[in-house]
């Protein structure tokens, strides 16, 4: 499943890359979602990308937290484990940009796009069954995941209060937030076993 979103995604992008129609028919824009209805754009928004690097970044993410994720979601869910794991997936590919959407819907100039918010809630999830393995901050320094977590969801609120760059950080802010809630929400025993690992290692 996660190899079939990656290609799809990466397929999706590169068909966007080189159609700016294509382009302008998929990506992520309030006015048009709220004045001509067009709400297909809340999913066809994360499957395109703003160049290589972006594709790139997601994806690799996304390939190395998605299998384990997944995995857990099996466990836990057993047959219906799948099933909620798209459900998070696309869940948090639409609750990210919600907040964009009650923000922009009468900006015709503002766009996003990418699978971020979905990326960031398929981390969090993870974080829930595992929250001290070690996450590598910039690709060095050992973090606990819980730490990691915490840090990420303070750096991208502050962020998107300071609106600077071209980063949706509220995107990525919402989607980890609901990433982390929808698998406490599916089975809510988690949050024992997720309080428990915490205090366990504190002692």
């Amino acid at each position: 499943m996660i190899l079939y979103l990656i290609i799809i995604t990466g397929a999706c992008s590169f068909f966007a890359f080189s159609s700016r129609e294509a382009m302008n028919k998929m990506i992520f824009n309030p006015y048009l979602v709220e004045h001509n209805r067009e709400w297909w754009r809340f999913i066809t928004s994360g499957f395109i990308h703003a160049d290589w690097m972006h594709l790139l970044v997601n994806m690799f993410v996304f390939y190395s937290f998605g299998e384990a994720t997944l995995d857990n979601y099996r466990n836990v869910f057993v047959e219906r484990g799948e099933y909620y794991f798209l459900l998070l997936y696309f869940g948090g590919m639409i609750v990210a940009d919600i907040p964009s959407y009650k923000k922009n819907r009468d900006n015709p100039d503002y766009n996003a796009l990418g699978a971020s918010g979905a990326v960031s809630a398929v981390v969090f999830a993870f974080i829930v069954f595992q929250p001290l393995t070690i996450f590598y901050l910039f690709g060095l320094i050992p973090i606990p995941g819980i730490i990691f977590g915490i840090m990420y969801l303070v750096y991208s609120l502050y962020e998107a209060k300071r609106a600077a760059g071209n980063i949706n950080h509220q995107a990525h802010f919402w989607g980890a937030v609901f990433g982390f809630l929808f698998t406490l929400v599916m089975k809510p025993e988690l949050f024992n076993n997720f309080i428990y690992s915490i205090t366990n290692f504190s002692k």
